[in-house]
């Protein structure tokens, strides 16, 4: 620029023109500031070229960056939705699992409530061969367990004749003896249930075996009361033919279907569930 500038004050010394020294080197002075402007703006352009080119690659840097980081959090969220849902599955198993448990739990407490009221109705028989042990042994009665029920068997033959419901003399005492064992066991109700063969009777007393068998039932019943049995814990009924023990096609099994049988009424209160029964009949 600077040897520019001299060419032309040159050319104009050399068309005639008289410049004085005083302004010739005022302009040259002007030239060089102005040559030196251009190279400081040069220098500054170049200065600003590098540090937009330095901010272009920051950006870049910066922008791949970003694109890591934002494939790590699609990873991470998927991880994140992956863990959440194994969470769910989880919470979801282990609710199940503590129902397994509850209900576990519960099928134990009520095994637990059966096996108690298993081994009370055993020993409970076991007294009550214990308390009729002499008439067992001479076979006046029998002690049996009938669908979960205890049950005194005596034989209608040696209590009543043939079609009548007259306690004999050695029923009557029979019966008394009984009577004082049923006494002698606490809060225990009972039932006196006629039973007879499947022979037909026609009578103008019984004019079938439903009212022969209650006819005998009622009889040992009152005996029973009579000889010290609280009313209260004794009541009768009559099954007739229904329930024979054995066929009914000989002697000897129409002997063993004519009976009476004492029924030891089983305590609901006893029995599992008991509570549950009692909120479903709406009891207190």
């Amino acid at each position: 620029m600077m040897n520019r500038f001299v060419g032309l004050l040159a050319i104009v010394l050399c068309t005639g023109c008289l410049v004085s020294k005083k302004k010739y080197d005022a302009a040259l002075a002007e030239g060089v500031a102005k040559d030196g402007q251009i190279q400081e703006l040069n220098t500054a352009k170049g200065a600003q070229a590098q540090q937009i080119a330095k901010l272009e690659a920051d950006v870049s840097r910066l922008n791949g960056e970003i694109e890591a980081l934002k494939s790590e959090i699609e990873r991470l969220t998927g991880e994140l939705s992956g863990a959440q849902s194994a969470l769910a599955s989880k919470v979801k198993e282990s609710g199940a699992l503590q129902a397994d448990i509850e209900k576990m739990r519960q099928a134990l407490k009520e095994l637990e409530e059966r096996k108690a009221q298993t081994e009370a109705s055993l020993r409970a028989y076991r007294d009550l061969v214990a308390r009729f042990k002499s008439m067992i042994d001479s076979g006046t009665l029998k002690v049996k367990v009938v669908d979960g029920r205890m049950i005194v068997e005596l034989a209608t033959d040696i209590l009543f004749p043939s079609g009548s419901a007259t306690l004999s003399a050695e029923g009557q005492v029979t019966i008394a003896e009984v009577a004082q064992v049923l006494a002698s066991i606490p809060n225990r109700d009972f039932q006196i249930a006629g039973h007879t063969d499947n022979v037909p009777i026609a009578s103008e007393r019984f004019p079938s075996n439903w009212e022969l068998g209650a006819a005998r039932a009622i009889t040992v019943t009152r005996l029973l009361v009579d000889s010290g049995l609280p009313a209260a814990r004794v009541s009768a009924a009559s099954y007739a033919d229904t329930q024979p023990v054995d066929t009914n096609d000989t002697k000897e099994g129409k002997a063993l279907n004519r009976r009476i049988e004492i029924v030891v009424v089983p305590d609901l209160s006893e029995m599992p569930g008991y509570d549950e029964l009692q909120a479903i009949a709406g009891g207190k």
